[in-house]
């Protein structure tokens, strides 16, 4: 008897089937497949990607990726930058409480007041206002600000040569002008205040680690060109 159209129809399918299955062995195991799985409530199949495309995906993640080296482990390998920053944070603190005690004179200084250390005496001496203008606290308050930034652990990443000679000069610059406050206290005023003195002494430090750094920096420049 000879066969059906409908035998030979499911012959040629399963020939073909057998061919695609021969094929698929030699794919690359890259390729993604999919499973059906019902999806809730209407009966679709929805493709899953294959466990090879799952790990190729998870390779590329950035979880994955080599982390790069971030702020607290550059702390913990730059002891010289990071006191200069814990230094400018302090004198900011200083020299905001010495501005908020310029302007509104019913703050207590807590400062000793007789003797010779008298925080009043030297705040509200002609000696406070630079020309007569400019209230020495407002501006230790602005260079501080400047100085908290570019010591900060973002501005000393920013390697570049003009970054390092403007904080070189920015503290020498201010290294002068506590100079001359010292002068104005020691020697016009005859006092001294505890927290303009808090404020130099961090100056001064800043002072020494900056010049130092900056003594190692262009040695190392220089035997780098030779």
């Amino acid at each position: 008897m000879a066969p059906s159209k409908q035998q030979t129809k499911r012959g040629r399918q399963a020939v073909s089937a057998k061919k695609k299955a021969s094929h698929g062995g030699s794919r690359s195991r890259s390729e993604t497949w999919t499973t059906p799985v019902p999806a809730s409530g209407n009966g679709r199949t929805v493709p899953r990607a294959s466990a090879a495309t799952d790990g190729a995906d998870a390779a590329t993640t950035p979880e994955a990726a080599e982390p790069a080296v971030g702020v607290a482990a550059w702390m913990r390998t730059h002891p010289l930058a990071m006191t200069t920053w814990v230094l400018s944070l302090l004198a900011l603190g200083v020299s905001v409480w010495l501005t908020i005690t310029h302007y509104d004179t019913s703050v207590n200084l807590a400062c000793p007041n007789t003797g010779i250390v008298n925080c009043a005496k030297v705040t509200t001496s002609s000696q406070s206002m630079v020309f007569g203008i400019f209230p020495v606290a407002v501006l230790g308050l602005a260079f501080y600000v400047f100085m908290a930034a570019i010591n900060s652990p973002l501005g000393w990443r920013l390697a570049r040569r003009e970054v390092k000679w403007l904080r070189l000069a920015s503290v020498i610059v201010g290294m002068g002008f506590v100079l001359y406050l010292i002068y104005a206290e020691v020697i016009q005023i005859g006092n001294i205040c505890l927290w303009c003195t808090s404020v130099h002494v961090a100056t001064f430090l800043i002072f020494t680690l900056l010049v130092y750094e900056a003594t190692s920096w262009t040695s190392q420049t220089a035997r780098a060109r030779r």
